[in-house]
């Protein structure tokens, strides 16, 4: 796709299609995301264009989605304005969503990680405990988050062999076949599916809203939990283990998501690892022995 997503785009695409709201400013915000491209558009509403036509099928699914769990969470969750239609100037469906205000987590100093580990988990607690919609059940729409781990083994195998430090790679190799012999055995949960510093909002040390369900979906909610490896220390990750209320068999799983999602950034079978996030990961991933 060949388009250049920019404020321009965005407000001739309201115009031809929201006309009342054409008089509403239009601003890129900062930092933009990896799948979707988001503008605010006045002072309440924000505009949210996939990148790729491979992220385009999220935007239905993801308005169903909220739809399914509103009033169900604790915590804000997006509110779906309108959906927009494909076009010449852009070829891809695409969202208005209502603005929640809030900073991330990346953009926040956190002063307790064992409160926050805890407010997390318990919001995660609540999105298992949602009626599940089995129509969103998980597979290529969640780039198969939520399904089992081991449908990425080809690729952990791969990066395991350009590793270079056979000591190394049988710790992983260990870890990975950890996560292998259990599967969800209960009926499928809902799971968010990316779980990061930047689509968790924050007021102090707690959660007040989670953002971007793209790939979200339900099914084992494993995936979930790889922050606690990510972004969490040993004594919060500890917090975050007893307040998620998982068994064994399902953490060896997330931290089997968190073993792949560190070596194929590190090993080049996916966006680099510029900011060293997911070394540190796999650092605490190699070194956590509970």
């Amino acid at each position: 796709m060949n388009v250049k997503i920019d404020g321009s785009l965005v407000s001739n695409l309201i115009a031809n299609q929201f006309p009342d709201l054409g008089s509403l400013p239009v601003m890129a915000i900062k930092k933009q995301g990896h799948d979707n491209r988001t503008f605010r558009l006045g002072d309440e509403l924000t505009v949210r264009l996939p990148s790729h036509p491979s992220y385009a099928d999220a935007v239905q699914k993801e308005a169903t989605a909220l739809e399914a769990l509103e009033g169900h969470l604790s915590v804000a969750v997006p509110k779906v304005f309108g959906l927009g239609g494909p076009c010449d100037a852009y070829p891809l469906p695409w969202s208005i969503r209502y603005w929640l205000a809030g900073e991330t987590w990346e953009n926040t100093q956190v002063l307790d990680k064992n409160s926050l580990a805890r407010s997390l988990a318990e919001i995660l607690v609540e999105l298992r405990s949602a009626p599940a919609d089995i129509s969103l059940s998980a597979g290529k729409h969640s780039f198969y988050r939520g399904c089992h781990p081991s449908v990425y083994s080809d690729e952990v195998m791969e990066c395991l062999k350009r590793m270079g430090d056979p000591s190394k790679a049988k710790q992983c190799l260990k870890v990975w076949q950890r996560g292998m012999v259990s599967a969800w055995s209960v009926d499928p949960v809902w799971f968010h599916g990316d779980v990061a510093v930047g689509n968790v909002l924050m007021k102090g040390d707690v959660v007040s809203a989670l953002i971007d369900f793209g790939a979200c979906g339900v099914g084992d909610p494993a995936c979930d939990l790889t922050i606690a490896w990510t972004y969490f220390d040993a004594a919060a990750r500890q917090h975050f283990r007893e307040a998620v209320k998982v068994d064994d068999d399902t953490w060896y799983r997330a931290r089997a998501w968190g073993l792949w999602k560190a070596l194929v950034s590190i090993y080049g079978l996916s966006s680099s690892d510029t900011e060293g996030v997911q070394a540190r990961a796999l650092s605490e991933i190699l070194n956590d022995d509970t």
